[in-house]
């Protein structure tokens, strides 16, 4: 398992570099957009586009939900550590792998149910209000895409997890 782990690890790294850039490019996507349309505002001569504010709110949850993704990367989560100073090591990595699996079902419940969401009436044939040539099918994406990589990600954590709870021998058995 470990081994497999090792051998996985370029992908994972070339994953999290890739997701990494694609929220740089939509945090400057959002960036340049919002700053046209306050723009547009109070400058006569620049635009201010309809579809602006539905656009960068449709960025921003493709960043939120690709960063909290990377989050898990990095176990970077928020989350509880006020009796993990009273409790042994060995519990609070075993409390850490019991949120880890809580959160792969939480990113496996996503991924099922985002797909579906996906392939509904609702988002195939919905259209933006302020672009109607556009689908809703995008505003719906984020949802299997976070469980997607929720998934991949927190498989990596379960077995780093397993590692600092068991021996490595003991582990390389399985």
């Amino acid at each position: 398992m470990l081994k497999t782990l090792r051998i996985l690890r370029p992908i994972y790294n070339l994953t999290d570099k890739f997701l990494m850039f694609v929220c740089k490019l939509l945090l400057i996507g959002d960036v340049c957009i919002t700053s046209m349309a306050v723009a547009g505002r109070y400058i006569p001569f620049i635009p201010d586009p309809a579809w602006s504010e539905q656009i960068v709110l449709t960025l921003m949850v493709y960043m939120a939900v690709l960063s909290a993704t990377l989050a898990i990367r990095r176990r970077a989560h928020i989350r509880m550590t006020a009796f993990d100073s009273y409790l042994p090591p060995k519990i609070v990595r075993v409390l850490d792998l019991l949120a880890d699996i809580a959160v792969f079902g939480l990113g496996v419940v996503m991924l099922v149910y985002g797909i579906k969401v996906c392939q509904s009436p609702l988002a195939r044939f919905g259209k933006y209000e302020s672009i109607p040539t556009l689908s809703r099918f995008w505003m719906y994406l984020p949802i299997p895409v976070a469980g997607g990589g929720m998934v991949i990600f927190e498989i990596e954590q379960i077995i780093q997890r397993l590692e600092e709870i068991f021996d490595p021998q003991d582990l390389q058995k399985l």
